[in-house]
């Protein structure tokens, strides 16, 4: 379901003759558990061994919550968030015809954002889905408090009961304290999967369940990219490889992925803290960056195209088949020069686009180019997508030498947050 394409890349060579003792080390080090952090590669057969008594439930739960809500609020920040968000917008599209819409809060600190979202859910049903391993993180805490009081004040305890869901740790935490004491439905986050690769399990699964979409083809999708990412020669080690050679052998900094559908761009969003998040530690790290074309091709195009050279490298996905497409009209003054293109639809004009534009970054622009042929965006196609880029997120880890599934340099802020705060121990 993902196609890689290197004849644009430049080191098609350097692929090919890169050791394959150590890919078999790595490999090795990833399916027997034996790497750093390996006691978070609870991901790695999750598509196969979840939960399917609380998937059951959470379908459950959700058929009932979608029957009586316009909204439900998303509740999280970094990974209790960017994969359901990445998921829905890719799955759906931006402007969804389903009866529910899903709106994430707890992501910012933001006054205005945070009170708009307030005024907007006024004259709406909605219910909330509180998703933090521990409950105690300021930016979704102090946005839950905000919301579950709204929704108490609104339709009293007994109805928030049940239109409020808690995923959180299985048995400690100050979010699974107050979720039992106040009877709202829980669902596990495991120990063994960080926030970032945690997309298929209820983090990511139940907002979803609650969207409407289609999470048993999510899991056939994972299920296939776990089953073809097996064996040692697979595309998603080579991607890594690549990344790896970039790095390390050619002294580039940053990688860019680069979308052509404005419904792909919180994937790329999740993406980037996949990776930067993963191997932006002890000094390494590529840095993730990402553009949609052709729309940032007027801003961001020119320094690709003529700025710094040697910085980063582009990776393009290439979705054959739109969600949908649309023709263009012709008119009979033609005052545009437009009527030329009706013979064309939209995706075919974007499609062109993409061509073109990998020419010109990398033939003419010197930009190296990796293309990553998706066959549609859809939720097996996410599934796949999501598994297959864990994967080489792992593999691309163990390679620069990093713990892949660690995090420190976030507690920094959140110290010195705490001092200017005045919190209690700080």
């Amino acid at each position: 379901m993902i196609s890689i394409n290197f004849s644009n890349s430049k080191i098609e060579n350097d692929i090919k003759n890169f050791s394959k003792e150590k890919m078999k080390e790595i490999h090795d080090v990833i399916e027997n558990k034996t790497g750093l952090g390996n006691e978070f590669l609870g991901w790695l057969t999750w598509p196969e061994d979840f939960n399917k008594d609380e998937y059951q439930k959470m379908k459950e739960v959700a058929n009932k919550l979608r029957q009586e809500i316009d909204v439900l609020l998303v509740v999280g920040i970094g990974g209790s968030y960017l994969g359901a968000r990445a998921a829905d917008e890719m799955i759906r599209g931006l402007y969804p015809n389903d009866k529910v819409e899903l709106i994430y809060i707890g992501n910012t600190i933001s006054s205005t954002y945070t009170k708009q979202v307030l005024d907007y859910i006024a004259d709406k049903e909605f219910a909330i889905a509180n998703i933090s391993k521990s409950g105690t993180t300021t930016e979704p805490g102090i946005a839950f408090r905000v919301f579950e009081k709204h929704l108490i004040d609104k339709k009293g305890k007994e109805v928030a009961k049940n239109r409020i869901v808690a995923v959180t740790d299985k048995a400690r935490g100050a979010l699974k304290q107050l979720a039992d004491a106040e009877g709202y439905q829980t669902f596990t986050i495991p120990d063994d999967i960080g926030g970032r690769f945690s997309v298929f399990t209820p983090v990511g699964i139940f907002p979803l369940l609650v969207a409407g979409i289609d999470t048993d083809a999510m899991f056939r999708g994972a299920q296939k990219a776990l089953n073809d990412l097996k064996s040692l020669d697979n595309q998603a080690y080579q991607y890594a490889v690549a990344r790896y050679i970039f790095h390390e052998q050619k002294g580039y900094k940053a990688e860019t992925l680069v979308s052509y559908e404005l419904q792909m761009q919180m994937f790329t969003e999740w993406w980037k803290q996949l990776f930067g998040e993963s191997e932006g530690k002890d000094g390494k790290g590529l840095f993730p960056t990402s553009v949609v074309f052709s729309t940032d091709l007027h801003s961001l195009g020119q320094f690709i195209q003529e700025g710094t050279k040697n910085v980063l490298f582009e990776t393009v996905i290439d979705v054959k088949n739109p969600t949908v497409d649309l023709n263009i009209p012709s008119t009979e003054e033609d005052l545009d020069g437009l009527n030329y293109l009706t013979t064309k639809t939209f995706h075919e004009i974007n499609a062109t686009a993409l061509v073109g534009v990998i020419d010109a970054h990398s033939n003419t622009g010197n930009v190296p180019n990796i293309i990553l042929e998706f066959d549609k965006m859809d939720a097996e196609m996410f599934g796949y997508a999501g598994y297959w880029f864990m994967k080489a997120c792992a593999f691309s880890g163990y390679l620069l030498g990093v713990n892949p599934f660690n995090q420190p340099g976030v507690e920094v802020y959140k110290e010195n947050m705490f001092k200017l705060l005045k919190k209690p121990g700080y």
